[in-house]
C-alpha cells in the first residue's frame, strides 16, 4: 500500500497543489486518483500562469483563441476553466465515492478583488456557473472583506476554499462566518448536505517559522557551550 492510501486509513486526504493540461490529457491524473488515491486537485493563477507560460500545452489553444480577439484576461479564464472542468470531470467518481467529502477542483478568484466583498461574491458567482461542475470549489482570501464574502457564498450554497489564512483569530473569523452562513441558509429551508467548505493553512510556512526558531535555539546552544 503507497502512502497515499495509509494516510487514508487516518481520515485523511492527500490534494493535489498543482494543475496543467497535459497532466491531465496524459491520464497522470486519472492514474493518480485510480491507483494512488489523490483524492483532489487546487490551483491558483501563479500556477496556470507557469503551466501556460512554461509549456506548450496551450500553444494550439491559445493561436485559437487569440483569432477571437479576446482580451488577455479572457484568454486566460477560457484556459483555466477548461482545466478545471477536466479534473474536475476526472474527481467526480471521488466526489460521488466519498459523498461529496472529496473529489474537489479549486479555482481561485481574481487576486485584485482580495479587497472587494461584493466583487468578490459576483465573481465566485460567476466561475461557478461558467464551471457547471459541483464538485468545483471557489478560492476565496481570508482578508476582511474575503470572510464577508464566504458568509454570503455559504449563503448561496456554493462550495468555497478559504486561503491565506496565517492565524487562529482569522481562521475562528471564517469559520463563524461560514456556519452562520449555513445557518441562514437552512433557516430558508434550503438544504446545506452539498456545501462544502475548505479553510487552507499553509503548513509550509509554520516549517519555515518553526525551522528558523530552533535555528536561533541552537545557536544560543553553541553560544553558552563556548
Amino acid at each position: 500500500m503507497n502512502a497515499f492510501r495509509r494516510i487514508a486509513q487516518y481520515g485523511q486526504s492527500i490534494w493535489f497543489d498543482n494543475i496543467r493540461r497535459s497532466f491531465i490529457e496524459s491520464g497522470e491524473l486519472q492514474e493518480l486518483v485510480e491507483k494512488d488515491g489523490l483524492a483532489g486537485v487546487t490551483s491558483n493563477p501563479a500556477i496556470f500562469q507557469k503551466a501556460i507560460a512554461g509549456s506548450t500545452d496551450y500553444n494550439e489553444a491559445t493561436r485559437n483563441l487569440a483569432r477571437e480577439k479576446l482580451s488577455a484576461k479572457e484568454v486566460y479564464e477560457r484556459l483555466a476553466l477548461d482545466d478545471i472542468r477536466q479534473a474536475a470531470d476526472v474527481l467526480r467518481p471521488v466526489y460521488e465515492r466519498s459523498k461529496r467529502r472529496d473529489g474537489f477542483v479549486s479555482l481561485e478568484v481574481s487576486p485584485y478583488l482580495a479587497h472587494d466583498a461584493d466583487g468578490t461574491v459576483a465573481e465566485a458567482r460567476r466561475l461557478f456557473a461558467a464551471v457547471e461542475r459541483d464538485n468545483v470549489m471557489i478560492k476565496v482570501p481570508a482578508t476582511a472583506e474575503g470572510i464577508g464574502a464566504v458568509h454570503q457564498l455559504a449563503i448561496d450554497g456554493i462550495p468555497i476554499n478559504v486561503t491565506l489564512l496565517f492565524s487562529v483569530d482569522t481562521y475562528e473569523e471564517v469559520a463563524r462566518a461560514w456556519i452562520d452562513g449555513l445557518e441562514t441558509r437552512v433557516a430558508r429551508g434550503e438544504d446545506v448536505s452539498g456545501v462544502a467548505g475548505v479553510a487552507s493553512f499553509f503548513v509550509s510556512r509554520i516549517d519555515s517559522l518553526v525551522d528558523a526558531m530552533l535555528e536561533g535555539e541552537l545557536d544560543a546552544t553553541r553560544d553558552d557551550a563556548r
